[in-house]
């Protein structure tokens, strides 16, 4: 249980870290942060691998990096789903 919180903390700040770089928000607060920093930490370890320092099992620089593509794909998406709904 204990390692579970302690993933899921170190995901919000994972994602948190990436929003600032990238300078968007991912959308949700901070459970789309926890969403973006894992998913972020998946897609970084799959892309670069698992080098550098590890806290809770996961890589800290590919998963900032992984955070980084997730922040600025979904905020993409986002904003391409708002533009057409103004345009309706």
């Amino acid at each position: 249980m204990l390692h579970l919180i302690w993933v899921l903390i170190i995901g919000a700040v994972i994602g948190a870290i990436g929003s600032l770089i990238v300078g968007r928000d991912m959308p949700g607060g901070w459970i789309g942060n926890i969403v973006g920093g894992l998913v972020g930490a998946w897609v970084g370890g799959s892309l670069l691998g698992n080098w550098g320092p590890n806290v809770a099992g996961m890589a800290i620089i590919p998963a900032i990096i992984g955070a980084m593509v997730v922040v600025f794909v979904v905020s993409l998406l986002i904003g391409m789903t708002g533009k057409k709904r103004d345009r309706a």
